[in-house]
């Protein structure tokens, strides 16, 4: 029985050293040589601290930087929970959102819905748009959008809330990735997003938009996927060009 089963056992101990040790070592050495900064997990260092990952989306709300596209990644853009809303296309909870209501009966966002993002982005960046009703009446006190007003108007049966931009929002602007941590966004997303920054800086529209045409990058090889702007780059740049005061 021995006999037989230690050619086994060799076998396994020769795979070991050779898969679980030598390969990995082997790879790991070529990886540091020839490609140290993907190897790395492409990481952005400033002085001398890593402040992200060119692969991994973060999030950014101030009107003074660009905005990356949704995520549904935890509380978003969190590498430990990746993952996309998973609704379809016919959702309504994909389309008007949803709301949850918790143990001492206060209403919060379980979903923000399509429709409400894109309330938020043509108010944030001064896009024309239509309502059915005035915006004013989904004001809080002290003047903001309540997400849960929204919601409810949205999801009204009788008479649902009808908001209509003016002009084309990209579909980046409102949705998100499947896996929820995508770095980047359209330049067509960007160019909407220009003037909020600009104008949240103080600076002409111009320079921003030829540091958007500086950062986008075209698709891959020239063929795969399409032309994209990296959100954490660009807004570094913009902190070089025209820092905040």
């Amino acid at each position: 029985m021995l006999k037989e089963l230690k050619p086994g056992f060799l076998l396994m101990a020769v795979m070991t050293v050779m898969l679980g040790l030598i390969y990995p070592v082997v790879v790991t050495v070529i990886a540091q040589v020839v490609f140290p900064d993907q190897a790395n997990g492409s990481l952005i260092m400033r002085d001398g601290e890593v402040i992200g990952s060119r692969l991994l989306g973060q999030s950014f709300a101030r009107p003074e930087y660009f905005h990356p596209r949704p995520s549904s990644a935890g509380a978003g853009y969190d590498a430990s929970a990746s993952a996309g809303s998973n609704l379809g296309p016919t959702s309504a909870k994909l389309l008007n959102g949803a709301i949850a209501t918790d143990d001492q009966g206060t209403e919060t966002v379980a979903f923000d819905g399509i429709k409400v993002r894109i309330v938020h982005y043509c108010v944030e960046n001064g896009m024309a748009y239509q309502s059915s009703t005035p915006l004013d009446a989904f004001k809080d006190g002290q003047g903001n959008l309540d997400d849960i007003k929204l919601i409810k108007a949205f999801s009204d049966v009788r008479a649902p809330l009808v908001f209509t931009p003016m002009s084309s929002i990209p579909a980046d602007a409102v949705t998100g990735s499947a896996s929820g941590l995508d770095p980047d966004i359209s330049p067509a997303n960007a160019a909407v997003q220009a003037a909020r920054v600009a104008m949240a800086r103080g600076v002409p529209i111009d320079g921003v938009r030829r540091l958007i045409g500086q950062h986008t990058a075209g698709r891959t090889f020239g063929l795969l996927g399409e032309p994209h702007v990296n959100v954490l780059e660009l807004n570094l740049a913009m902190d070089e060009a025209f820092p905040t005061r």
